[in-house]
């Protein structure tokens, strides 16, 4: 499709301070995406406000739900409902963006295909002195970053970069990119899952049993994951029985998803 409207997904949860060095980072973006959508399951009243005022600067809607517990999958499918863009970059509300980060996602969109993105880690002492600060320009030769190689930006290498789609475990919610329509196509994420982890990597299975193939992108589109204690994972067990499901009933599609919202 030539030149797609675009859409950035971020989904967060009661942490404002990075939330801010989230939308900070896209206010410097190179190509600012058509809207930006924050999936938000249950943040209080401290996010509520940073939003509104960077509502004063972007385009955003901020859908919220009622905080009952970690549903990630269910905030996501609501928000998508809300989005009229052509394709979806989805990040995390903890990951801080790279100022080509939109305009290098929307060079590699192309139609069959979903993106995903790699992440360089911020180690903790980092993480809390741009918290503090609220630096955002960070770069291979930041000190502080793990994952150094997924801290380098160069274009013209990237294609010698791209993996072959293989295990969707290896998915990741935090820089991601799709298609709308392919994303309607599988029902997007399952409501079923509970608690932390699996909803990526099951969504990502039924993409790739529906023939979407992925481009697993390295060198474009940075972006800087924050440190963050790690999540409960309690429920990664029944999550996980319905990922494998997934896989061995070869599923492209779920009930209790996008459409039942």
């Amino acid at each position: 499709m030539h030149n797609p409207t675009v859409a950035l997904l971020i989904s967060t949860y009661n942490w404002p301070g990075a939330l801010n060095l989230v939308l900070t980072s896209v206010l410097a973006q190179s190509k600012m995406p058509d809207e930006i959508i924050i999936a938000d399951d249950g943040s209080g009243e401290e996010t509520r406000t940073l939003v509104e005022n960077f509502s004063k600067k972007l385009n955003i809607t901020h859908v919220w739900q009622e905080d009952i517990g970690f549903r990630k999958s269910l905030v996501l499918n609501k928000a998508v409902k809300k989005i009229k863009s052509d394709y979806i970059i989805q990040i995390d509300g903890d990951i801080i963006i790279h100022p080509k980060f939109i305009e290098d996602h929307l060079q590699t969109a192309e139609e069959g295909y979903f993106v995903q993105g790699s992440r360089s880690m911020i180690i903790e002492q980092k993480s809390a002195e741009i918290l503090k600060s609220g630096q955002t320009n960070l770069s291979i030769f930041s000190y502080g970053l793990n994952n150094k190689f997924n801290a380098i930006r160069f274009p013209l290498l990237s294609p010698l970069f791209r993996l072959a789609p293989s295990n969707p475990f290896h998915l990741k919610g935090c820089n991601f990119a799709f298609w709308k329509k392919d994303f309607i196509s599988v029902n997007g994420y399952y409501n079923g899952f509970e608690g932390w982890g699996g909803e990526d990597y099951e969504f990502g299975a039924r993409f790739l049993h529906a023939g979407v193939k992925r481009i697993r992108l390295k060198m474009k589109a940075l972006a800087f994951h924050i440190f963050h204690p790690v999540n409960c994972r309690a429920n990664t067990g029944a999550n996980d029985k319905i990922y494998q499901a997934t896989l061995s009933q070869k599923l492209t599609y779920r009930d209790n998803g996008y459409q039942e919202v």
